[in-house]
């Protein structure tokens, strides 16, 4: 036999002594041949298995349903079995690199040669295999591993025990052991594998649900989606958990499909807001004492209940903190050693392959635990941010008046969307402070044993760099607490001006409270410029510390006469660089924990406001009495703590059943006498009884954002005959069928898709839907036309609400006589209260509304008595719109109105979420935007210039040391310390220029991108914030502007500086050992394969985060607004529920990319392990004396922070891409498309236009968005100059739109509008707008004080304002006021009446006196004795000019010279007040008629009883 005589002359294996057995069967090259061969054997026989099974694939290949099943079968052990193969590929490929290195340096022979291809050939098999697994098994549709596998299987663990036990009996090379223990464990388990028979759905829980959610053929499986399966987390094996095998299938799910938030799987219990938050309110209130002392809330209780919600959190990552601080100690313990054994000194056999084993458990351990550690943290900072939040909204639903007042919306989302995140945040930082001790106290002993009493100076080094942090520390905490107080007053101000955006648009004021803003924010960037130089200044310090220390303890072993070794050194600077993390991250940890206290002061001051009274209604039980409302002496105040009472000595019994009006003028206590009873007003003394439930209408419609169905409704059951009942009660049926969706359509934030009308059916219609037993309405009559007045009243109160108690508020005398009780307000008191008739016949108060409303039913008469005159004197002014009229009408009759409808769709979109990777443009734009990007270059040179004098003075150190102290110093003691200063300062400078220089970039370019983001949101048309909701908008400029404030310049810089820190560590390495480019190459291709793998679910799991937050500060913002009318439906559990799912939505994408973040580290530390493995065995592995062991030592020395860095470079990218959504957010509303230029300088109208003040509409058709139906349908007509016109017509038919698009709020799709005979397309908006007026449909007041309300931009003197005042009757209101012209107006203007902010609306017109006058439904909020007023008030002081009214009142318009009836956004009628009275048959003077017969028949009713 040719192999055994070729064996038998082999003269190199003397250690095999063959006893009475064949020689060939024990020989190990024999058992490596046979190994060999099989391997090769079966490379051919897979790939023949491959060819066929792909053929048969191709045969089936038009079975869809096959396909689909193939798909969901999973073997038994997969995901084992799969692992393991690779697992065997990477050791082999190991064994191959090891076995050619370490015979490449001490020669080849034959066992070698043969061992070597035994190798190579198990790496091709399992690769082939690994292959076949995960590719062509699964697609195979079999429900059991193939049969040439398993038989493979099983022969390959018989060679391996074979191998085993013939190396472990007669072999003494340990070098085959290791492998032959691998081998043989691997193939028992694949034997065990091929046993088991049957399919499993392995791993069901982990993969399923994910999987089956992703698309197959193109086609999305709604079965069962991420949102409706708990996190695989729930569930996870020890393995899985371990190794975050739990989160492949999501990051494989984001891999082959674009992540949406149904893709992401809903939260484990635990980490849901539903079970952190009854931990995190029940530890609250049992710190406080008891749930009573809730309302007060300090730090400390605070900081225990949040550490109680999240103790298992902080009590694992402490475990993984410690373990992670010991096992990084290893290292630099060990290099000593290590440089020592590399010199030749040798303590015992195998030491080298001991050093290299211990380096590696280490660094596995060390990698392990801080992978574990920051999940945990982060895990626990989800679960306490969303404790907070939920915190905070519950108790903005309970918050008093007067609390609301001193804190407003803008400053509350302010402690949802940067205090709470900031607590959530902290963290990371929790446990560095004693971690810093135990750092410490085990750098000294390493430091002791290298340097002996030396290390003394290095503690004291150490100290006193820690002690530099005391007065930066709290700099940075003042200068946070400065920019956070700042910012707080810049979100209030944003939130003011986004909610009033169209009135400012109107009024041309835009850009003025544009430059307030601009104003606040340069308050605020002053503060965060001291923050990030102050920022940079701790950057540079702790930089530069290790170099400080290390001069510090060589300087004083040198003097000390302590010997200095290269080995030392090199495990002294390794110590110094593992402290280098404590003392560099303290400054953080101050200034995180600064930032942290100030929020946590910041919340609980919150938390701590006084909440309304919740005893102060006393329920009656149902049925217990027949007494509905009853209030005995009470005396109420806004401000609790005030001595006068704003109501007084209210006496009050309702029965049940009864109907009660109240009346009263402007201010009198009307509203606040509902609020009262409501529970919302504080109550000074006295008592208030209810029996039964509650429904309330505010004055001030409050609709939510989402469909007008579930408005109605409110949580309700749907219940259809009793919904369709409440429509037509409510006029809605009429409306809902214009509407594109019907029920169906969203209701824009605020509910700016509705006219004001709508919006106040919607209201009542969701009161009438709640069926409760006491129902009060605050004037809810008074924003629909007379016509829907009249039937809501009938309807509605009279009708559906007949056997009801119903309290109601209101202007419109005519609505009186109906009340079995009427009550008159005057001053905070009950003047009188009685029947209509007891009323009329006491006079008096009563008298001045009924006369008033008197003196209006008398105008009618006299306009029908001067109907012929007026219609004469109109005649020839009227001829040309007749016709035109009525060919519109005959059109608007003959066309259905679905057929005019055009193109369906909602006005607010889904938010906009980029999709795929972030654009090189978003990074080119970021670091290009400050200075052209000429920083750039400069911040990068630094940091190069930083890493090559670093590792020149360790080079330095290193090589002019001695290795032993038998060895002569290549340089002088003062020498070696002088150029090692010098290179240190020179670093120390390189640090400085590159923190300064970076800071400048990073706040020049966050200065801006605000202004530009800012500045084109205030220049986008009006459509855009009718379809945004402010939430969207409150997001960028608070939490995605803050980003780039603090975060964003430093991820950049960070990813920058790691990328140029890695390639130093490489050089360094390389320098020892070019070879280890081998392994490096192959692992950094692997590490970009898997962050390619990663990166596409991470992005769209940070853009989930992005979008996910707006929901719920929408949610908050709209809360806030809408308190009162969900606490008096007593549906505050509700409104919980839907926060607390809105922030487990957040919670959800941040809480999977916390876990995506671990997952793919972990695998990029088990590589960069792999490198660093490979090099130590190299180095151990060459001849004493081949490299210069100092040079070697400074290489390991490097190459412990190589898994770090590996690690962190991939990280900083993923952490950069995530946190370049931000500007990417912001980037999106910097190109915002913007409305028509301001001033257009080229085509400026005359100082004097307009002069006649004559409107023409010319075919005009109006539309709110390209996917929305016409509004307006071709309008044609012309308002005479100096003439007054009124438009009325049904709620919705088109008399606001008709408005927006004279003052180009919105632009005509067809047509024109000439004032003057200049076309208003042609001149810019602020010269048309400033020349026109308006008092709007909503009063609107604004922070500040009463001069800043009525003269926003500063162009009138203190005496025209005060002639202003007393002209709309508020003089003498604001002379009472201590502030006089100055006195505070809060948010909204809530200290002020509706009615008097209508007041100050006229204000403002009369001081600006312009041409053209339109007052939109103005009289609405007040009573008809206020609307005679400023009706009078108009006449007199606008005679010349244009007064454009659209009015429910019809006595509004009944003096108008011309009245135009709008319906369908058609025009109905158009001509004098007269004629249109003298033909009866028109819609005209059928609307008055029936206005003037209602209340006739009120009196006429009223005086029978």
């Amino acid at each position: 036999m040719e192999i055994a005589n070729m064996l038998k002359g082999m003269s190199n294996f003397q250690s095999l002594r063959y006893v009475g057995v064949d020689e060939s069967l024990l020989n190990p090259i024999f058992l490596r041949l046979i190994s060999c061969s099989i391997h090769v054997g079966l490379l051919f026989v897979i790939l023949g298995l491959w060819v066929w099974k792909k053929m048969k694939k191709d045969d089936n290949g038009n079975n869809a349903e096959n396909k689909q099943s193939i798909r969901n079968v999973r073997f038994m052990y997969y995901k084992q079995t799969l692992f393991c193969s690779i697992g065997l590929v990477i050791f082999s490929f190991f064994l191959c690199l090891l076995t050619h290195f370490y015979w490449y340096t001490s020669g080849w022979s034959e066992e070698k040669i043969v061992a070597f291809l035994d190798f190579a050939s198990k790496f091709l098999a399992w690769l082939l295999i690994s292959v076949f697994l995960n590719t062509k098994l699964v697609d195979s549709g079999e429900n059991k591993y193939p049969f040439v596998l398993r038989v493979w299987w099983g022969i390959f663990f018989f060679v391996s025990c074979y191998c085993f036990v013939i190396d472990l009996v007669y072999g003494k090379k340990i070098q085959f052991w290791v492998p032959d223990v691998v081998f043989t464990v691997m193939g028992l388990f694949f034997c065990v594998v091929s046993l088991v028979v049957r399919k499993g759905s392995e791993g069901s829980i982990l993969e399923e649900p994910l999987l089956n959610g992703s698309v197959v053929n193109g086609i999305e499986s709604k079965k069962s989606s991420g949102d409706q399966t708990v996190t695989p987390y729930a569930n996870a094996n020890i393995f899985s958990l371990f190794t975050f095998s739990w989160m492949r299938p999501l990051i494989s799910v984001g891999y082959k499909k674009t992540l949406d938030l149904e893709d992401v799987p809903q939260l484990h219990s635990d980490d849901s807001v539903r079970g952190t938050f009854p931990i995190f309110r029940e530890k609250l209130e049992s710190v406080g004492g008891g749930g009573g002392s809730s309302n007060r809330v300090t730090t400390l209780m605070l900081v225990k209940a949040l550490i109680y919600t999240a103790w298992k959190e902080i009590v694992l990552s402490a475990f993984f903190v410690l373990l992670y601080t010991s096992a990084s100690y290893v290292g630099p313990y060990l290099i000593d050693t290590l440089v020592q054994y590399l010199n030749g000194k040798r303590d015992f056999d195998n030491e080298g392959y001991i050093l290299v084993a211990t380096f590696f458990v280490a660094k596995l351990v060390e990698s392990l635990a801080q992978r574990h550690w920051f999940f945990k943290v982060q895990q626990g900072g989800y679960r306490a941010r969303a404790a907070l939040v939920a915190k905070i909204y519950n108790k903005g639903l309970t918050l008093s008046c007067q609390s609301k007042q001193s804190h407003t919306s803008g400053e509350i989302i302010n402690f949802m969307t940067v205090d709470a995140e900031r607590i959530g945040d902290f963290g990371w930082y929790m446990h560095d402070p004693w971690m810093v001790i135990i750092q410490v106290g085990l750098a000294l002993l390493i430091l002791y044993k290298n340097l002996g009493l030396a290390s003394i100076a290095a503690f004291v080094a150490t100290v006193l760099v820690m002690l530099l942090n005391i007065p930066l520390g709290s700099l940075q905490e003042k200068f946070q607490e400065k920019l956070m107080e700042s910012k707080d007053k810049r979100m209030k101000a944003t939130s003011e001006v986004l909610r009033n955006m169209r009135i400012l648009k109107l009024q041309a004021w835009e850009m003025k409270f544009l430059s307030r803003i601009l104003d606040l924010r340069s308050i605020e960037a002053g503060w965060l410029k001291k923050y990030v130089y102050t920022s940079a200044t701790t950057t540079f310090v702790f930089w530069v510390s290790p170099t400080f220390v290390s001069v510090a303890a060589f300087g004083a072993a040198m003097l000390m006469g302590i010997p200095l070794e290269s080995g030392k050194i090199l495990s002294a600077l390794a110590t110094f660089r593992i402290l280098q993390e404590p003392i560099y991250n303290l400054p953080d940890t101050i200034s995180m924990i600064a930032q942290t206290k100030v929020s946590l002061d910041r919340i609980a001051s919150f938390l701590s406001l006084e909440d309304l009274q919740p005893d102060v209604i006393e329920k009656l039980p149902k049925g217990s009495s027949d007494v509905a409302v009853e209030i005995v002496d009470g005396n109420f105040a806004w401000d609790a703590s005030s001595t006068t009472p704003l109501l007084k000595d209210v006496n009050l019994r309702v029965l049940n059943g009864m109907r009660v009006a109240i009346c009263g003028t402007v201010g009198s206590g009307k509203s606040s006498l509902l609020s009262s009873i409501l529970g919302e007003m504080p109550k000074l003394s006295g008592t208030i009884k209810l029996g039964g439930t509650k429904a309330y209408v505010a004055q001030t419609p409050w609709i939510q954002s989402g469909k007008i169905e579930e408005n109605i409704i409110f949580g309700k059951e749907m219940q259809r005959d009793k919904y369709d009942k409440v429509l037509e009660a409510c006029s809605l049926k009429k409306d809902l069928e214009i509407l594109s969706f019907g029920d169906q359509t969203v209701i824009g934030e605020r509910g700016i898709n509705l006219s004001g009308g709508q919006k106040q059916r919607i209201q009542i219609a969701r009161a009438l839907y709640q069926d409760a037993d006491i129902y009060l309405f605050d004037d809810p009559f008074s924003a629909v036309d007379a016509h829907t007045g009249t039937h809501l009243f009938t309807e509605c109160i009279m009708g559906l609400l007949n056997s009801k108690t119903v309290l109601y508020v209101t202007h419109q005398v005519e609505f009186l006589p109906a009340a079995d009780l009427i009550l008159v307000m005057k001053d905070g008191n009950i003047s009188q209260a009685g029947k209509y008739n007891d009323l009329l016949k006491l006079g008096s108060d009563f008298m001045e509304l009924v006369g008033a409303h008197q003196e209006a039913l008398t105008a009618i008469d006299t306009v029908k008595g001067e109907a012929l005159k007026k219609s004469e004197e109109s005649s020839g002014m009227t001829g040309d719109n007749t016709n035109v009229q009525d060919k519109q009408t005959s059109d608007g009759q003959n066309g259905k109105v679905d057929d005019i409808v055009g193109q369906k769709g909602q006005i607010v979109q889904e938010e906009e979420r980029e999709k795929g990777s972030v654009g090189f443009s978003v990074y080119w734009k970021y670091i290009t935007t400050a200075y052209g990007g000429a920083l750039v270059p400069i911040i990068l040179l630094a940091q190069t210039g930083f890493q090559l004098l670093q590792i020149g003075s360790n080079y330095w150190m290193a090589w002019a040391t001695p290795v032993s102290k038998n060895d002569p110093s290549p340089v002088g003691s003062s020498t070696l310390i002088i150029v090692y200063v010098a290179l240190g300062i020179a670093s120390a400078l390189c640090i400085f220029a590159r923190s300064m220089l970076l800071v400048t970039a990073g706040y020049k370019t966050a200065s801006l991108l605000f202004h530009k983001m800012h500045h084109c949101i205030f220049r986008a048309p009006m459509s855009f914030f009718d379809a945004t909701p402010s939430g969207r908008i409150l997001n960028r400029a608070s939490t995605d502007q803050s980003a780039i404030d603090l975060n964003v310049p430093f991820q950049v810089g960070s990813f920058a500086f790691t990328i140029i820190q890695l390639i130093g560590i490489i050089a360094v390495m390389s320098q020892v050992a070019w070879q280890i480019f081998i392994v490096f190459i192959p692992v950094i291709a692997i590490c970009i394969w898997l962050e390619q793998y990663y990166i596409p679910a991470a992005r769209e799991l940070a853009r989930l985060n992005g979008t996910c937050k707006a929901p719920v500060i929408q949610h908050f913002a709209e809360t806030i607004s809408g308190s009162s009318t969900i606490r008096s439906f007593d549906q505050e559990s509700r409104f919980q529920d839907a926060s607390m799912r809105l922030i487990d939505n957040y919670s959800r994408p941040k809480f999977h990319t916390a876990a995506a973040m671990e997952w793919l580290c972990m695998r990029l530390d088990m590589l960069s392990l792999i490198t660093f493995a490979f090099a130590l065995i190299f180095l151990i592995s060459l001849p004493v004396g081949t490299i210069d062991p100092s040079v070697a030592g400074l290489a390991v020395t490097y190459g412990l922070n190589l898994n770090v860095l590996q690690a962190w470079v991939v990280w900083n990218l993923c952490m950069m891409e995530n946190k370049i959504i931000s500007v990417e957010r912001i980037l999106q509303y910097a190109g915002l498309p913007s409305e028509p230029p301001l001033i257009i300088e080229s085509n400026r109208p005359d100082p004097n236009w307009p002069s006649r003040g004559e409107v023409e509409f010319n075919n005009l058709q109006v539309r709110y968005a390209p996917h929305m139906p016409l509004v307006l349908r071709g309008l044609t007509c012309t308002f005479f100059g100096g003439k007054k016109t009124g438009i009325v017509g049904r709620t919705g038919s088109g008399k606001s739109t008709l408005i927006q698009t004279l003052f180009r709020i919105v632009d005509p799709v067809v047509g024109q509008i000439k004032i003057d005979g200049t076309n208003i397309s042609t001149i810019g908006l602020h010269d048309l707008r400033s020349r026109l007026s308006i008092i709007p449909q909503d009063p609107t007041m604004f922070e500040g004080t009463v001069r800043s309300n009525l003269d926003p931009l500063e162009e009138h003197s203190d005496d025209q304002i005060w002639e202003a005042l007393d002209k709309c009757q508020l003089g003498d209101e604001v002379r009472k006021k201590e502030g006089k012209l100055y006195s505070t107006v809060s948010e909204n203007g809530e200290n002020w009446s509706v009615g008097q902010r209508q007041l100050v609306c006229l204000g403002r017109v009369l001081l600006k006196k312009s041409k053209v006058l339109v007052l939109d439904e103005a009289t609405a909020s007040v009573d008809t004795a206020t609307d005679n007023l400023i009706q009078q008030t108009l006449r007199l002081h606008f005679t010349d000019s244009t007064v454009i009214t659209i009015a429910h009142r019809i006595t509004s318009v009944l003096d108008s010279d011309m009245v135009l009836l709008l319906e369908h956004g058609l025009i109905a009628e158009y001509d004098t007040p007269g004629k249109l009275l003298e033909n009866e048959s028109s819609l005209f003077a059928k609307l008055v008629a029936e206005y003037s017969m209602r209340s006739n028949s009120s009196f006429e009713n009223a005086s029978d009883t």
